[in-house]
C-alpha cells in the first residue's frame, strides 16, 4: 500500500491529497487514524482525470483569452471608425452643407428674382456660341492650320436654321462653328451680310427639335429706365446673364465694318464684355429687343455704356437677307449740303450738290451745284418737300 500511494496524488471530495510513506491523514480527535488505501488501477484513472482537468481548464482560459482579445480588437475598430467619421464631418465646408440643404428645400426668392431666373431659362436655349476660324500656314512646316482668330454670340432666327449675329463677329472668317445650348457644334455658313448696319445671318443643319427660336419684340416704344438682359459669352464663358436698365435711346455710333452710322441704337448699363457681340438684348418678358454690338470703353471691359441694334431695325434687314441673302436699300443718289452752309446761303431746304447722270436722281433731272466759267458758284437745285410734306430731316 505504501508503494502504491507513496508517489500518486488525486481529488477526493474537494481536497487534493499527497499521499507520502508512513503519512496518515486525515487525523480525527479521540479516533484511530484511518490509512486511505488507494489500488494502482484507481491511481492510474485518477491521474488520467487530473489531466483531462488540467487541459479543460486551459482550454477555458485561452477561450476566455480570446474573447477578451477579440471584444478589445472590436472595440478599438469601432472607435476608429466614429473618429474617422467625425473627421470627415467636420472636414465638409459650410457651402456643401448649404448645397445638401438646398437640395432638399427648395430656396425662397423674390418676385423679381423668380422672373428673372425663368426669363434665363426659358431664353438661354435660343442663344449659341459663334467660333470664328481662320486659316494660317506654319511657318516652319507650312502646314495649312484652321485656328480660332475670335468669337461672339448670336441667337436662333426660326427653326430652319437661321442664326443672327454681328457682321464683326464673323468678319474674315475661313469657317464657322455654332455651339447651341447643349454643347452640341455644328459647321455654319453665310447667308448674307449687312456691313454698314453691323448684322450677318448664318444657317446650321441642326434638327428642328434642337432650334428653338427667340421671341422677337418691338424696340420702338421703349423707355429710358425700363429693365433690360443681356445673355451672351463673354471672354468664351458661355450663357452669361447680365442686368441693366435703357440709358438712353436715338443714339448714333458707326459700323464696325465701314464706320456709316448706325442711327436708333440702345444705350444700355448691362454689362457687355468682348464675346457678348451678337447676343441677345431682352426686355422683361423676354422676347428681343435689340442685337449687343458695341461698348464705349478706354480700356475695352465693360464701363456701364454699351450699345445695341434695335429690333426694328434688324428684322427688315434679316427678312431681305433670309430672302434675297442681300440688302437693298432705296436710294436718291445725291449729295447735299450741311445745314449750316444752306443757312449762310439764306436759303430753305436741302442743296442738292452732286447728283450723277447714271443714278436715280440724275435721271429724274436733278440739277447739281456747280461754278460757271467765272469761277461764281451756281446753286443747284433746293428741295422743299417730299410728296407734299415739308419739315422732313434729311441723314
Amino acid at each position: 500500500m505504501a508503494g502504491a500511494a507513496s508517489s500518486s496524488s488525486l481529488v477526493s471530495t474537494g481536497f487534493l491529497l499527497n499521499h507520502n510513506k508512513n503519512c496518515r491523514y486525515p487525523q480525527f480527535p479521540k479516533k484511530k487514524a484511518t490509512t486511505l488505501t488507494l489500488s494502482s488501477s484507481k491511481s492510474h484513472n485518477n491521474k488520467i482525470f487530473l489531466h483531462n482537468h488540467k487541459q479543460h481548464i486551459l482550454a477555458i482560459n485561452t477561450i476566455k483569452s480570446a474573447t477578451k482579445l477579440l471584444r478589445d480588437s472590436f472595440l478599438v475598430v469601432c472607435t476608429s471608425v466614429a473618429l474617422s467619421f467625425s473627421l470627415f464631418i467636420g472636414d465638409i465646408d459650410s457651402s456643401a452643407l448649404a448645397f445638401v440643404i438646398t437640395s432638399t428645400t427648395p430656396r425662397k426668392l423674390q418676385s423679381d428674382e423668380l422672373a428673372t431666373v425663368r426669363l434665363f431659362q426659358e431664353n438661354t436655349p435660343s442663344v449659341v456660341y459663334i467660333t470664328n476660324l481662320a486659316v494660317r500656314q506654319d511657318a516652319f512646316t507650312l502646314d495649312v492650320l484652321e485656328v480660332p482668330q475670335g468669337s461672339g454670340s448670336g441667337f436662333v432666327w426660326d427653326r430652319e436654321g437661321h442664326v443672327v449675329t454681328n457682321y464683326h463677329v464673323i468678319r474674315g472668317a475661313s469657317d464657322l462653328k455654332v455651339t447651341l445650348a447643349d454643347q452640341s457644334t455644328y459647321d455654319a455658313k453665310v447667308v448674307g451680310f449687312d456691313q454698314d448696319k453691323d448684322v450677318a445671318v448664318l444657317l446650321v443643319d441642326a434638327p428642328k427639335d434642337k432650334l428653338r427660336p427667340i421671341p422677337v419684340g418691338v424696340s420702338a416704344d421703349l423707355l429710358v429706365g425700363q429693365k433690360v438682359f443681356a445673355i451672351g459669352n463673354p471672354f468664351g464663358l458661355d450663357h452669361t446673364l447680365t442686368t441693366g436698365v435703357i440709358s438712353g435711346l436715338r443714339r448714333e455710333i458707326s459700323s464696325a465694318a465701314t464706320g456709316r452710322p448706325i442711327q436708333d441704337v440702345i444705350q444700355t448699363d448691362a454689362a457687355i464684355n468682348p464675346g457678348n457681340s451678337g447676343g441677345p438684348l431682352l426686355d422683361s418678358t423676354g422676347s428681343l429687343i435689340g442685337i449687343n454690338t458695341a461698348i464705349y470703353s478706354p480700356s475695352g471691359a465693360s464701363s456701364g455704356v454699351g450699345f445695341s441694334i434695335p429690333v426694328d431695325t434688324v428684322s427688315g434687314i434679316v427678312d431681305q437677307l433670309v430672302r434675297f441673302g442681300k440688302v437693298t436699300r432705296p436710294i436718291l443718289g445725291i449729295k447735299f449740303a450741311p445745314d449750316q452752309s444752306v443757312e449762310q446761303l439764306g436759303v430753305s431746304g436741302v442743296l442738292v450738290l452732286d447728283a450723277p447722270p447714271n443714278g436715280p436722281a440724275g435721271k429724274a433731272g436733278l440739277q447739281p451745284t456747280k461754278r460757271d466759267a467765272y469761277g461764281r458758284l451756281i446753286l443747284g437745285d433746293i428741295i422743299t418737300s417730299v410728296n407734299g410734306k415739308k419739315g422732313f430731316k434729311w441723314q
